[in-house]
């Protein structure tokens, strides 16, 4: 296999989405993205949700290491500092009807800490493995037909030029363009459906206090069963000996950005304990607010013509509400199915490759969605 792919995006889903195309034999794998990447694990703008809390399940984890082999990632995120969490018996939860029961066995665990370590682990691993070049600029349309697509449009300081591509993997994630860049082609009546909670997330790091260094993952559930607004919170263990505490409100239950509104928040739920955890710790940032956290599935796989030469995978084809912990995993799961696809086909320009790759990255898509 040979010629060049072009992946839109450097976060996880387009980063082992250029793994796999690297282990393929594509000659050139090439990833465009707006920001400029840091040299180290810090949020950056192009991860809107990067400073709240997330989870990497087991399942997801297993599929990064089998995309991107001899990385050894889930040695490396702990070796960060990340903590592992058993499913079973490591985290502290109260739920409407109480506390749930934590047993004995370990059983399989979860990675717990910043997003901003695992896409800088995975991007470093990436880039020392495969020849894969991440160049820093906007992607502003698709070039081609509805038929197929051959590259991108990119805009630079000499204006806009455009990049050829065999292969193009939209992986930009929940800022995504592909439904105007797939009008610009001439492909319209993509069925977009949206599910909005009006979930707001308010998160902050704080020193973990002396003493506190094993306390269990911590989380404090909303309440679906009475018809007042959705609280919740909960203190995660991440690198750097801190805790990541992200609290989250729908419509009317809204956490405040103001630090003491915001550990008042967590003192009035249905239990204090969040709130008494870190009511002596010390604040290590600011209280980051975010609004988006809307669920958004474009059925691209459900398009009758899909062009050949356009693959989108992770949150540029489904996007989940944080608090499910499903977005990494499921951006892992697609770029898995990419790399299988790719073993089957006889090149970047296969008949019909775009197509079943689209639909097999639907599945794990449709699964978390449902």
């Amino acid at each position: 296999m040979s010629r060049r792919a072009v992946v839109v995006g450097a976060g996880l889903a387009g980063m082992l989405a250029a793994a796999v195309l690297a282990d393929a034999g594509v000659a050139e794998v090439v990833v465009l993205d707006r920001d400029e990447l840091p040299d180290g694990p810090r949020q950056r703008r192009g991860l809107p949700q990067g400073r709240h809390a997330h989870l990497l399940m087991p399942g997801g984890l297993a599929a990064m290491e089998e995309i991107v082999p001899g990385a050894s990632l889930g040695k490396r995120l702990l070796a960060a500092g990340a903590h592992e969490v058993s499913l079973s018996s490591g985290t502290l939860a109260r739920s409407p009807e109480g506390w749930l029961r934590r047993w004995r066995r370990a059983g399989p665990v979860m990675l717990t800490c910043t997003r901003a370590l695992v896409d800088w682990t995975v991007r470093a691993a990436v880039l020392e493995q495969t020849a894969v070049e991440v160049r820093r600029t906007a992607v502003v349309g698709l070039t081609g037909s509805a038929g197929r697509v051959r590259g991108v449009r990119v805009s630079g300081p000499g204006g806009e030029e455009d990049l050829d591509a065999d292969l193009v993997v939209d992986a930009s994630g929940r800022g995504t363009r592909i439904i105007p860049w797939l009008d610009g082609l001439g492909l319209s009546g993509v069925r977009t459906r949206t599910v909005d909670s009006g979930l707001v997330n308010a998160s902050r790091l704080y020193r973990v206090p002396a003493g506190a260094e094993r306390f269990p993952l911590t989380v404090v559930h909303a309440d679906p069963y009475v018809s007042r607004p959705g609280r919740s919170a909960m203190v995660m263990p991440v690198e750097g000996d801190r805790w990541l505490v992200s609290c989250g409100g729908t419509r009317g239950g809204e956490p405040p950005a103001d630090p003491e509104g915001f550990l008042r928040y967590t003192l009035g739920l249905p239990d204090p304990i969040v709130g008494r955890l870190i009511s002596g710790a010390e604040p290590l940032t600011d209280v980051h607010l975010s609004r988006s956290t809307s669920n958004v599935r474009h059925y691209l796989d459900k398009v009758p013509d899909w062009p050949e030469g356009l693959v989108v995978l992770g949150d540029a084809l489904g996007t989940f509400n944080p608090a499910y912990g499903q977005g990494m995993s499921v951006a892992a799961f697609g770029a898995r199915v990419l790399g299988r696809e790719l073993d089957r086909a006889d090149g970047l320009d296969a008949p019909g490759l775009a197509r079943r790759v689209l639909r097999g990255a639907a599945r794990p898509v449709d699964a978390a969605w449902a």
